[in-house]
């Protein structure tokens, strides 16, 4: 195939300006030559051949510069033109300006490429304005390499496209696609009318059967539809060659932006070699339809991607309310209501009722007119994964507002529960063992330790509670715990513990972790009301991949994962996704809290760890714990051993405490405690008390107490403020929220520790003593 040299071009010109200026220097270096024949003086004349040889010279060398750019230049071209030589499209090389350096077969033959042709100068016959249009392209090209661009034409559409080559060419592919059929059309809906709609609503393209249904070719979809843009899966009122005219509209996206829309007419002339009823074409729609009848709601008519997403392979006859439900009220009522036309527009999400996997659609409801009587038009959308996005942020919500109730009631239960066990331990203190009253004292602090640590269940649900993270070997730990567990248990269910032989480490509160534990084993004990055996295995797992499972998302790493398997009765399907609330419960009134688990998913997640249940019903439950591995070893990051408690209680005790307390009943408290323990103590009710205290200089204060949150200036807030004129005063923060409420803000105060409400006489003189010393 040869290819057209198209005009010079401005390879040509520029090539022919080289020409004449290396003849102009030629032509000054041969003169000079010669006047260095004739000039007088041997100096002057060795001069001017040194000057014309050093021009020759450099023509030489610039003229072989030339020869050699101009082969690769040429090899280049060639490449090109060999590349479009049997492209079916017009391809076109041209240079920075438009100029058409060459042409393949297909462009000589679409246009006329006589005397100097530019690109532009092809396609003003094919649409107006070409200029703008190429030299947007080509700006594009310049900057990203390509540009691809549909242009509407008269008839169909041409695709541009350019592609750039080197500095000053370009590659031009003009590809018309007037006859193409629009993407994503099958073969029963190409005879309805459709088009390809690009993004700012222009009409790509138009099938035959749209421009005889719209009377001939469109530009803008808007104006089929009044001015205003199609509804989707509703009955739209559409301009045609006969009048406005009712028609379904169906919509699916197509590539680059682009829609594919194909109208149903709502009642069509029926043919006259087949008898159609004007509905022929509903099985080959792009979208989920289905036809009911106005008065009974049985549906007359489907598709099959209706049927396919109901999981039905035969929908005739039957009606809504079989296959599908959650409206919160009768199905049989909305469908009178979107019957009547009571609201033109009817839309609703309802759960399908099948077997084999939990989904929901979203039903729109139009009334048509079919045959003379009214019909419901139920176009069907898959929302499952709307509506799974949806219950996973009402679960959060609710978990968060739970969560935020349950720290708010722990906070003040704590305040009261601090006041009743400190008073028990002062009245404790004045009575012997053999008083009628110790018993009694000893019920009311007993009592009170169950009610501090169900409040510690609902901080650790609400993962606010104080951890005490460590480095933990697991198997040291469940071999610890294997005592209690076996006692928990009882003799009728057997306990056995699998671990991996080459177990690392993990990070966290060894209390809060056998909590955990303790809890899932008794539930495995409850469910086995017969008797059976509890496995608790744990290994190495390495994920690869994100983990998505139950709304969670476990990132890729390394884990180790604990196992507590029974062989119970099971948790019903239904069930298992709610076993994590608090207050839920599978368990008979008066058998359970149905904090067990909530507290377990509140520890496990505050270690930044992962839970989950697996249930057969009649077979058992398995829930696995996953917590990251931990690098240190426990003898690298263990801690040194604090002083013995008893110790410190026994040693003398003097110094000057400042309690600041807002509740009164846990500052009385305290400061008795303290005052009978040496020290003296004095006492603020909030922390602008406190500082006005501190005012006086000749008052020495050795240890802070003061509660977190108080009315006003809180307690971190106002121990900085004082620690800048006494900065080596020890400080002691106590709350009923967990330290991780003000953990950074903590860390900032030197010589700062934190003690829990409830806390006991003896836990706050200890954590005193310990400060002082």
């Amino acid at each position: 195939m040869s290819f057209a040299a198209v005009s010079p071009g401005p390879i040509t010109r520029v090539s022919a300006r080289l020409l004449r200026r290396r003849a102009v220097v030629v032509g000054v270096g041969v003169s000079t030559a010669a006047a260095a024949l004739v000039v007088p003086g041997a100096a002057l004349a060795a001069a001017l051949l040194a000057v014309a040889g050093a021009m020759l010279a450099v023509m030489a060398l610039a003229a072989l510069v030339a020869w050699r750019h101009g082969r690769r230049k040429a090899q280049a071209v060639r490449a090109v033109t060999d590349f479009i030589a049997h492209d079916a499209a017009p391809s076109l090389l041209a240079d920075a300006d438009g100029a058409i350096l060459h042409a393949n077969a297909a462009a000589q033959a679409h246009f006329d490429l006589s005397g100097d042709a530019t690109v532009a100068g092809l396609l003003p016959d094919v649409f107006a304005n070409p200029a703008m249009a190429l030299y947007r392209l080509q700006a594009r090209a310049q900057a990203d390499g390509a540009a691809r661009e549909d242009v509407v034409l008269r008839q169909g559409h041409m695709r541009i496209a350019v592609h750039r080559l080197g500095s000053d060419a370009f590659l031009w592919r003009l590809e018309d696609v007037a006859d193409r059929p629009a993407p994503g059309q099958c073969g029963g809906a190409a005879r309805l009318p459709a088009m390809t709609v690009g993004r700012g609503g222009t009409i790509l393209y138009m099938n035959d059967a749209a421009r005889k249904f719209l009377g001939g070719r469109a530009k803008a979809i808007e104006r089929l539809f009044d001015g205003a843009p199609p509804r989707p899966g509703e009955i739209n009122t559409v301009t045609t060659a006969e009048g406005p005219r009712a028609c379904l509209v169906s919509e699916s996206p197509s590539t680059g932006g682009r829609r594919e829309i194909v109208l149903v007419p709502a009642k069509a002339p029926a043919a006259a070699d087949t008898g159609d009823d004007g509905w022929r074409f509903f099985e080959d729609l792009p979208v989920a339809l289905l036809r009911l009848d106005a008065d009974s709601g049985r549906i007359t008519l489907s598709n099959r991607l209706a049927r396919d997403l109901l999981g039905a392979g035969r929908c005739h006859g039957r009606r809504l309310p079989e296959l599908m439900e959650g409206l919160g009220r009768s199905i049989a009522d909305w469908l009178e209501e979107a019957a009547a036309g009571r609201p033109a527009r009817s839309s609703e999400f309802l759960r399908l009722s099948r077997t084999d996997s939990e989904m929901f659609v979203q039903v729109t409801l139009t009334r048509v007119d079919a045959d003379g009587a009214p019909a419901l038009i139920a176009v069907l959308n898959d929302a499952t994964k709307l509506k799974t996005l949806e219950a996973q942020f009402v679960q959060s919500q609710k978990m968060q507002a739970i969560g935020e109730l349950a720290g708010g009631v722990a906070h003040d239960f704590n305040n009261l529960l601090t006041a009743i066990t400190g008073h028990c331990d002062l009245l404790l203190l004045r009575h012997d063992q053999g008083d009628p009253a110790y018993a009694d004292l000893v019920q009311i602090s007993q009592n009170a330790n169950r009610a501090a640590a169900l409040v510690g269940q609902l901080l650790a649900f609400s993962r606010k509670q104080t951890l005490r993270p460590e480095v933990l070997d697991l198997r040291d730990t469940l071999s610890d715990l294997t005592h209690l567990l076996n006692r928990l248990v009882g003799e009728r269910v057997r306990l056995s513990l699998t671990h991996d032989p080459a177990q690392p480490m993990i990070r966290a509160d060894k209390r809060q972790l056998e909590q955990v534990l303790m809890n899932l084993v008794v539930n495995a004990r409850d469910a086995m009301t017969d008797g059976g055996e509890i496995q608790i295995r744990t290994d190495c797992m390495t994920l690869d991949e994100p983990l998505h499972r139950d709304r969670a998302v476990v990132p890729p790493g390394a884990y180790i994962r604990v196992m507590v398997s029974d062989d119970g009765v099971g948790i019903d399907p239904e069930r298992l996704p709610k076993i994590f609330e608090p207050f839920y419960t599978t368990k008979r009134t008066g058998e359970g809290t149905g904090l067990g688990l909530s507290t377990a998913y509140g520890i496990v997640k505050q270690s930044g760890g992962y839970i989950f249940a697996d249930s057969v019903p009649g077979s058992g439950s398995t829930f696995s714990l996953i917590f990251p591995r931990h690098q240190k070893s426990v003898d690298d990051a263990a801690a040194p051993a604090p002083r013995p408690a008893n110790a410190l209680a026994r040693e003398p005790a003097d110094g000057i405490v400042l309690l600041v307390e807002d509740e009164a009943p846990v500052r009385a408290f305290a400061a008795r405690a303290l005052r009978l323990r040496g020290y003296t103590v004095l006492e603020a009710d909030s922390a602008e008390a406190a500082l006005e205290t501190l005012q006086d200089d000749t008052l020495a204060v050795d240890v802070f107490v003061t509660d977190v949150v108080m009315p006003g200036m809180d307690g971190p807030s106002w121990v900085v403020e004082a620690l800048k004129q006494r900065p080596g005063v020890r400080v002691i923060f106590v709350s009923g929220y967990a330290e991780e409420a003000f953990g950074d803000v903590q860390a900032r105060i030197p010589n700062s520790v934190f003690l829990p409400k409830p806390f006991s006489l003896s836990e706050l003189t200890e954590t005193v003593s310990r400060q002082l010393r």
